[in-house]
Order: structure tokens, then C-alpha cells, then sequence
């Protein structure tokens, strides 16, 4: 049985090493110089390769319901348990799972070790410029000038995410090729520009804060955590979890707004009861600077009252408790209008890819006999938080089982 597979990241390795450990022979393909490369800058170099806490609510597709389907057949646990046995200890962060080591580098070296050991054929700076279906299989027709044939073929050829250059990358050419059909394909964990130009004035400050995302005047998601705000919109976890949403909205040119709590431990009634208590107690010669210092951080201090037609050296006696409740009530909702996500070279994965109404449980295309698919390239992306290295695991091992057995 040969299988080739076409894409050596995360999803293709471990499509490669199951397959192989199957009775497989096995070619892995892939356009880069070496395999991997993706996953050396997970996790902030760190790699968060799995997450004990998986839920179905955490992955999103416009095929409704299905992630319980596959992870079901290959879980987070079962991950886990390969790579210790692969020979790696896992440092567990409530639920968030690192190689012991903190270094990415030791994912992909295990990786390497495996398909060494399972004597896989890896071929890098290539890829298919063609690929041929027959009835005995399928041919590629190789940028080298080579042909390779198959019984099987794999496509894990990940996404646009990280491409700098979205014209050299061919997995959904190859996908549209081969009879199948694409979700629209935004950006995902990824930054998010705002219109307007106070964002300037407010670059490099990094808080706790709560935020709403609102389309068409419809709140539609909340995330809370460490907000990163840049100059041209805003970053940090809580931003890229709903930069997916973000990247349809723009897509499709909805209204799209993000409401900011910059105080979410407190409700707007303790808020207000603080602003009274500090009004009635503060000494009036002090400055509108002086009465917020301690709130919030300097930068978003001075925003909050210059927008506002203050200066931050007038005094408290030349102006009313009404005017420090105006300024005061836009740090617990500062609206600003969203234009679109960063681009897809800033992207951590994308959203939307092959449809998986067209791809059966066992990773096989329901179109194309032994043709199958794992990884980026489908349409599942999931939250921050070792999510999408569990698709590819899950995805790719299933695809590389149940290629070596069908």
C-alpha cells in the first residue's frame, strides 16, 4: 500500500507516522524547505499541543455539530498519551498541555524521530503541480519534473494562515480540482483593526478587560482576559478568539463594533458608587488627571478625558460630579468601530476551508474513492488554547489510519 501525502505540518506528520505504523509506505510531500515549520511558533515557541478541557462548543464549522464525531475516535487524552510514549513528559498548566521541555522544538524533533523510525520517504521544496486520478489511483505530476503514483493520497496542506503569499499556496486549488467545494476562507486568531485614529494614542497598553463583539447592532460573542491595544486596532486572546466572527463580518460587510469594559470586576453600579465616593472625598484642587490616576492605566486615562473635550490639568472645582460620570462611564463601555481582521500572514489559523458536509467520520472525501483530508485545510477551527493542534492530530491520525486499512 502506498500513500502519499501532500503537507508535512502537524496534521501530515502525524497522518505520515500512523500510516506508516500501519503497514503504509509512505511519501510525505511538502512545498517548504524542511517539515514542521508551523509548529516551531506555536504557542509563542512554546507549543501548546493539546488541551485537556475540550469541549465541542470550542470548534466551530458551518457543518453544525460534528467535531464530537471525530474527537471521539482520537482524543486529547490519547494525544497525550502518544507523545509520553513517543518519549516526552507534559507540562500541564490547568488544562493546557506544553512539552515539558517549553520548547516546540521538541514536538517536532519527536515527530521527526518517528518518521525516521517508520522509514518515511520525506521530499521538501516540492509539490504537485498536477494530480492525475485513475483508476489504480492517483499520479502526481511534481514541480521537479517527476511523476509519483499512489493507491492513497492525503491532503493536509494547512491554510492561507501565515502565508505571506497567498498565490503560491495551492491546497484549496488542489481541493477545488479534485471535485470539492469551499467554505469562504477568512483569517482566525489573528488581530483586529478598528476605524479612527485614538488607537494612537493608547498603542502598547495591555490590560485585563472584558469585551463584547456586536454585528449589526447584535451582541453575538463576550470574552474576557488580557486586552492588547496597538495602533491601529486591538490584540491579546480575547481578541482573537472572536477575530474569526470579525473576519466573516468584514467578508460580508456587516456593521461590526467591540464594546470594552475596561473595570469588568466591577458592575456598573460599583463603578459608580467608587466615582461618588472619590468625588465627595477628594480635595477639589486636585486635576481630572489626578482624580481617575489609579484607575486605569495612564494612556487610557488621557483618552478618556480628551475625548471627552476635557483637559487633564483642569481642576475638580471647574467642573461637576455629571462630567466626571461622563467620563468615567465610558471606561466601563468604550465603543469602537471594527473594520477587519490583520491579514492572513498574521493569522494563527484560518476559518472556513473544504466543507466537511463533503468529507465522511473516517477523513475519506465522499466524492473520490481513497482520497482523504486532515488538517487546516478543512473547514474546523477551534478557540486559542492547544484546540487546533488537536484537530490536526485528530484529523491526521484518523485520515492516516484509516488510509493504511481501507
Amino acid at each position: 500500500m502506498k500513500i502519499g501525502i501532500i503537507g508535512a505540518g502537524a496534521s501530515g506528520l502525524m497522518a505520515a507516522i500512523t500510516a506508516a505504523e500501519n503497514g503504509a509506505k509512505v511519501t510525505l510531500i511538502e512545498k517548504k524547505d524542511r517539515v514542521g515549520k508551523k509548529i516551531l511558533a506555536t504557542g509563542n515557541g512554546k507549543c501548546n499541543f493539546t488541551n485537556k478541557n475540550i469541549k465541542s462548543t470550542d470548534y466551530n464549522s458551518q457543518t453544525s455539530n460534528i467535531f464530537e464525531n471525530y474527537i471521539s475516535q482520537f482524543n486529547e487524552e490519547q494525544v497525550i498519551s502518544l507523545f509520553r510514549k513517543w518519549g516526552m513528559m507534559v507540562k500541564d498548566r490547568e488544562g493546557y498541555c506544553y512539552p515539558r521541555s517549553e520548547q516546540a522544538s521538541t514536538i517536532l524533533t519527536i515527530l521527526e524521530q518517528q518518521c525516521k523510525k517508520n522509514k518515511i520517504e520525506i521530499l521538501t521544496n516540492t509539490f504537485p503541480k498536477e494530480i492525475k486520478v485513475g483508476k489504480k489511483g492517483f499520479t502526481l505530476l511534481l514541480n521537479e519534473g517527476n511523476k509519483l503514483n499512489f493507491d492513497k493520497l492525503i491532503l493536509a496542506c494547512g491554510s492561507y494562515a501565515g502565508e505571506k503569499n497567498r498565490d503560491s499556496f495551492t491546497g484549496y486549488t488542489y481541493a477545488k480540482e479534485l471535485g470539492h467545494s469551499l467554505v469562504p476562507v477568512v483569517p482566525a486568531l489573528v488581530q483586529v483593526r478598528g476605524k479612527g485614529k485614538e488607537f494612537k494614542t493608547v498603542a502598547g497598553v495591555r490590560c485585563q478587560a472584558a469585551l463584547s463583539l456586536w454585528i449589526n447592532d447584535q451582541q453575538v460573542v463576550r470574552e474576557e482576559g488580557e486586552l492588547q491595544l496597538t495602533d491601529y486596532g486591538i490584540s491579546g486572546i480575547p481578541v482573537f478568539q472572536f477575530s474569526r466572527r470579525v473576519g466573516y463580518g468584514a467578508y460580508y460587510g456587516e456593521k461590526m463594533e467591540a464594546v470594552i469594559d475596561f473595570l469588568p470586576e466591577l458592575s456598573l453600579a460599583q463603578w459608580e458608587e467608587e466615582i461618588e465616593r472619590k468625588w465627595n472625598t477628594m480635595d477639589k484642587e486636585f486635576t481630572l488627571e489626578d482624580f481617575f490616576q489609579g484607575y486605569l492605566n495612564k494612556k487610557l486615562n488621557y483618552l478618556f478625558i480628551t475625548r471627552n473635550g476635557y483637559a487633564p490639568e483642569l481642576l475638580l472645582k471647574k467642573v461637576t460630579l455629571k462630567d466626571i460620570r461622563k467620563i468615567s462611564s465610558q471606561m466601563k463601555e468604550w465603543r469602537i468601530s471594527l473594520k477587519e481582521t490583520n491579514p492572513y500572514e498574521n493569522g494563527q489559523v484560518c476559518a472556513g476551508g473544504v466543507s466537511m458536509e463533503e468529507i465522511g467520520l473516517n477523513m475519506e472525501s465522499k466524492y473520490i474513492k481513497n482520497l482523504f483530508f486532515c488538517g487546516e485545510l478543512l473547514d474546523v477551527d477551534g478557540r486559542c488554547g492547544g484546540y487546533n493542534l488537536q484537530w490536526a492530530w485528530t484529523s491526521g491520525y484518523l485520515a492516516g489510519k484509516n488510509a493504511a486499512y481501507s
